[in-house]
């Protein structure tokens, strides 16, 4: 089943609290009953999946999360451009014949007077134990911010809150967002998460780590749905070149 058709079979299985809950009744074409329910912090999380749901729920959530801050990502700097759309259908790879559905969504959000903290507040709370996941959602907004050739203010606030509310550091913020706008993708170091003083074996043992983690396959079974592959590949090819350079650049082989 495609991750849109799991969206609005879920309507009838489960409900989410908060803003996600409202627009995936919308999607859904009928009223949801919204179930609130408080996370450990205390703030909205999701319903309590039923057994053998727990994947679905995490890839409904993460999709509804990225349609809804990416609506609210491309009118950060007051105006929705063309070039922000098709970004936008960049990172989620729209299902055939579902073009109408997901900017049915996409326009629901972009309206909504919700603020963008609040989806962004929920979908860290819901993948607060998987940053990779939702580094990847940071990934994709920088594509739709930058796709109109400029990086407004706006924007970089924006995603420097959001970024917060995922439970990034500023430092860590920093990092991804040069990653983004430096030439070359920034200093392959950078990427990799390490010093320059990092011996041979720990430069293997990192990009070892990092390539486990950001390998689609890993990403799919924590939640990241199948549409969103090629963002995670663009993600891994990242690590790959700057794994390279590095190595290179001690005059090493790089192996694996």
């Amino acid at each position: 089943m495609s991750i849109w058709g799991k969206i609005v079979g879920s309507a009838a299985g489960f409900a989410f609290g908060g803003p996600l809950g409202a627009l995936l009744g919308g999607i859904a074409g009928h009223a949801v009953d919204v179930a609130r329910t408080e996370d450990r912090e205390g703030k909205d999380g999701v319903a309590a999946a039923k057994p053998g749901q727990g994947q679905e729920v995490r890839e409904v959530a993460f999709t509804i999360a990225v349609i809804a801050l990416g609506a609210k990502m491309a009118k950060a700097d007051g105006h929705v451009t063309r070039d922000e759309i098709a970004a936008f259908r960049e990172v989620f790879q729209v299902p055939e014949g579902e073009e109408k559905n997901v900017a049915r969504v996409f326009n629901m959000a972009r309206v909504d007077v919700n603020g963008f903290e609040t989806y962004a507040r929920q979908v860290g709370n819901m993948f607060a134990g998987n940053r990779t996941v939702l580094g990847n959602l940071l990934d994709g907004l920088f594509h739709i911010a930058l796709a109109d050739g400029e990086f407004d203010p706006a924007e970089d606030h924006y995603l420097s809150t959001v970024a917060t509310l995922f439970g990034f550091t500023s430092a860590e913020y920093q990092d991804i967002r040069a990653a983004h706008l430096e030439p070359h993708g920034g200093d392959p170091w950078r990427v990799l998460g390490l010093e320059r003083t990092a011996s041979a074996d720990d430069i293997k043992a990192r990009y070892r780590k990092l390539a486990r983690e950001h390998h689609p396959d890993t990403l799919m079974a924590q939640g990241l749905p199948q549409e969103f592959v090629e963002s995670a590949n663009r993600k891994l090819s990242a690590i790959n070149a700057a794994y390279d350079e590095v190595m290179k650049a001690r005059g090493a082989r790089p192996q694996a």
